[in-house]
């Protein structure tokens, strides 16, 4: 009796896995499944992509055909153009600023809204409402006027009697005001740090409290190596957003004053858009893609040297 109920089970569960099997032989339903993003993948960035490519090798300048020039585009921007290396240098400085200050900012935040405390919820939900927010033009028009001479904050130092400058119209702290607003944005990167946190093993604090470790040795020996995966990830993420940022400098600056905020992205608008120059401000999409790849690549390239994978047994 036994062996035959147990045959029989054998037999049914064969039978239910011929049947999958044939039911996915077929690659289709799983494409079929795919198929929204595929078809928004090719139509809204690879088709792009691959005609911002094709447009800049031409002279198009949205009003005739496009007319073939070969790598002149590009000879251009390196060798005659003296707004791009002035526009580059700009960015540059604005990434190496934001992203580390950033991360930097998110990370703390995290760890005291890692604390159990009473509506620690309501805490966490008024820090990230911020950056739900805060790439709108209302929020930038918020902040060109707290920043401006009779804003918020030099009302704010008037009471200490400070006379604070025109933040926004001085070129010693216009591209400050950006990066400050950029680290104002945290939410997202400070949520991914907050869920990283609650995954570390309490073992790990209870164990190196044990050898006498303070908060401090346990956030550099236990915290930090446990984070350094999702402080890579948060590092591109932030990077990449970071070298694409425009909406803001257009609206509080637009690039002012005395270009001192005219950064890559505001020149690839004005070249595309004001200039209607399709052809070069394709070339120059195409340079800042290869830019982010290549700070992107140094990233992964140095992440052997810190970044802690558990399944690795550690850095190499």
């Amino acid at each position: 009796m036994n062996n035959a109920a147990v045959n029989s089970g054998a037999s049914q569960l064969d039978q239910v896995k011929k049947i999958r099997s044939k039911r996915w032989e077929t690659p289709i339903t799983g494409y079929l499944f795919l198929s929204p993003w595929l078809i928004g993948f090719l139509l809204l960035t690879l088709g792009p992509m691959i005609m911002s490519l094709y447009y800049s090798f031409t002279d198009y300048s949205l009003l005739a055909a496009p007319n073939g020039v070969g790598f002149s585009n590009y000879k251009q921007i390196f060798t005659n153009d003296d707004v791009f290396p002035k526009s580059l240098k700009i960015t540059i400085t604005f990434v190496l600023f934001t992203v580390p200050l950033r991360l930097l900012f998110a990370l703390c935040i995290a760890m005291l809204l890692n604390r159990k405390l009473k509506g620690i919820s309501f805490y966490r939900t008024m820090v990230y409402f911020p950056s739900l927010i805060g790439t709108s033009i209302a929020v930038s028009i918020l902040w060109k006027n707290i920043f401006s001479r009779n804003g918020f904050i030099n009302d704010f130092l008037a009471i200490f009697g400070i006379k604070g400058p025109a933040w926004i119209a001085d070129p010693k702290y216009a591209l400050g005001t950006l990066i400050i607003l950029m680290v104002w944005q945290f939410g997202s990167s400070m949520i991914i740090f907050l869920a990283g946190l609650k995954q570390i093993p309490t073992d790990l604090y209870e164990a190196s409290s044990v050898d006498g470790a303070g908060k401090l040795r346990q956030f550099i020996s236990v915290t930090l190596p446990m984070l350094s995966p999702i402080i890579l990830f948060n590092a591109v993420q932030t990077m990449i957003n970071t070298f694409q940022m425009f909406t803001q400098a257009f609206v509080i600056t637009n690039g002012g004053p005395v270009k001192s905020t005219f950064v890559y992205v505001m020149y690839l608008y004005e070249e595309a858009f004001t200039k209607f120059h399709m052809g070069y401000a394709s070339a120059l999409a195409w340079i800042l893609l290869i830019l982010i790849g290549l700070f992107a690549a140094v990233l992964f390239g140095t992440s052997k040297y810190w970044v802690f994978y558990e399944n690795q047994g550690g850095k190499k």
